[in-house]
């Protein structure tokens, strides 16, 4: 197999033309997130196809086309265009009511308007296909309030730092995705920084990035 990938928690690998395997390093079980994918494809949201599960390995779909980052250090003036097309992918998940059967995590109180999160949405995860963006890495999903996934990806974006130049490209992604955000974010901001600084795979550049935030700009703006 060839190792064509890798995140924080996983590696994904080649199979053949048409699939990949990923794994996680660390063990634990790909149900949920097969389960998720498989729910979400059944009501037309974009996910690679699952072929197999089996403990920590799913096997999905070989996705042909550049990730959204990918398509920024080429593209760089296509941010804000971007940062629009990611809050659409948000809008457009935010749609599907979560299944009774999904974990919750920032919960609305009401199961009826817990709606389904990515938690882990960035231009990394987004693979612009042929037939459209796809979004991947679906490990972090749970059920609960819209506000906090787009919390959630604001602290992302301000969390990373890629030199002088390119950080003028993320705050145009920002930019774009804030103004076309289905949500205000500003409700969850705290929590949302919160659960990024308990991310023990976070960087300490990145933890410094999100501390000041907490203290100059709690609700992320």
């Amino acid at each position: 197999m060839e190792l064509i990938g890798a995140g924080r928690d996983a590696d994904v690998w080649a199979l053949d033309g048409t699939r990949v395997l990923r794994r996680y390093r660390h063990g634990g079980s790909a149900d949920e997130e097969a389960r998720v994918m498989a729910h979400l494809a059944g009501v037309g949201f974009a996910v690679p196809r699952v072929h197999d599960v089996n403990g920590a390995d799913l096997v999905m779909d070989r996705l042909t086309g550049p990730t959204m980052a990918q398509d920024l250090a080429r593209r760089p003036w296509r941010a804000h265009s971007h940062g629009r097309l990611l809050a659409g992918l948000q809008a457009s998940l935010h749609a599907v009511p979560a299944p009774g059967w999904l974990r919750r995590r920032f919960a609305t109180g009401d199961p009826a308007r817990d709606r389904v999160l990515h938690l882990d949405l960035h231009p990394e995860n987004v693979v612009l296909t042929a037939d459209g963006p796809v979004l991947i890495d679906w490990s972090n999903t749970a059920g609960g309030d819209p506000a906090a996934d787009t919390a959630l990806t604001v602290a992302i974006l301000r969390g990373v730092s890629l030199g002088p130049v390119r950080d003028t490209g993320l705050r145009l992604l920002l930019a774009g995705f804030l103004h076309a955000a289905p949500t205000d974010p500003a409700p969850r901001m705290a929590e949302a920084i919160s659960a990024r600084l308990a991310d023990p795979n976070l960087r300490p550049a990145e933890a410094r990035r999100l501390r000041r935030l907490a203290r100059r700009a709690p609700d992320g703006n």
